[in-house]
């Protein structure tokens, strides 16, 4: 579980962080909520994450656009069951598949467009909890993932320390590619090259 969890994380940071690259209006957003919200003399702490509204959004929707897990753990039917007309006999194998769930044009507008301002407008009150279908990169239900809290909390910790902390580009300044790789996680095929920039007091670094 600790491998796994680790190894998606993982993941699904180097996804926002090419998120961000690809879109410097929304890191740009995100800077200014964090030097307004925690500022620039302290390091950001868990406490300060309920007031990261944006920042928020921004997470959730690169884990719309870039499930680290784009099928989730099978599921299997214990009983003959109807669903929307179809017949589904006991002990059918069910994937679902989240990326295309969540890319899903009659539930989302311009589902291939990076808009973190759908979770503020649209979307607002769509969490990762697995209570609103439309939107369920750890699952739902009994079989979903047991590490929602901890990949949530490391996730925006990390991000939230790396963005508050430096300035980031790349070398080019061209955008990312951003095809996916194949495997059961999804991994982005070119690695992200970057330069950091210090953005905070030296002491804080030391």
């Amino acid at each position: 579980m600790v491998l796994d969890a680790s190894d998606t994380t993982a993941i699904h940071l180097n996804w926002v962080m090419a998120a961000l690259l690809n879109h410097r209006d929304v890191m740009e957003k995100v800077n200014e909520e964090l030097d307004t919200k925690v500022g620039r003399n302290r390091w950001i702490e868990e406490s300060d994450m309920t007031n990261l509204v944006y920042f928020q959004a921004v997470v959730k929707e690169t884990l719309r656009l870039y499930p680290p897990a784009p099928l989730l753990v099978p599921h299997e039917s214990v009983e003959d069951c109807v669903v929307q007309g179809y017949h589904i006999p006991k002990g059918t194998r069910l994937w679902v598949n989240t990326m295309k769930l969540q890319r899903d044009p009659k539930i989302w507008s311009n589902p291939d467009t990076f808009d973190p301002e759908r979770f503020l407008t649209s979307q607002v009150g769509v969490d990762v909890r697995g209570q609103q279908y439309e939107f369920i990169p750890f699952g739902s239900g009994r079989r979903s993932c047991p590490g929602i809290t901890y990949a949530t909390q490391v996730t925006h910790l990390a991000i939230a320390h790396l963005l508050q902390g430096f300035d980031f580009s790349t070398p080019s300044n061209q955008p990312l590619d951003m095809k996916e790789g194949l495997g059961m996680t999804m991994l982005k095929v070119n690695p992200i090259e970057v330069l950091i920039t210090p953005r905070l007091p030296s002491v804080l670094y030391q």
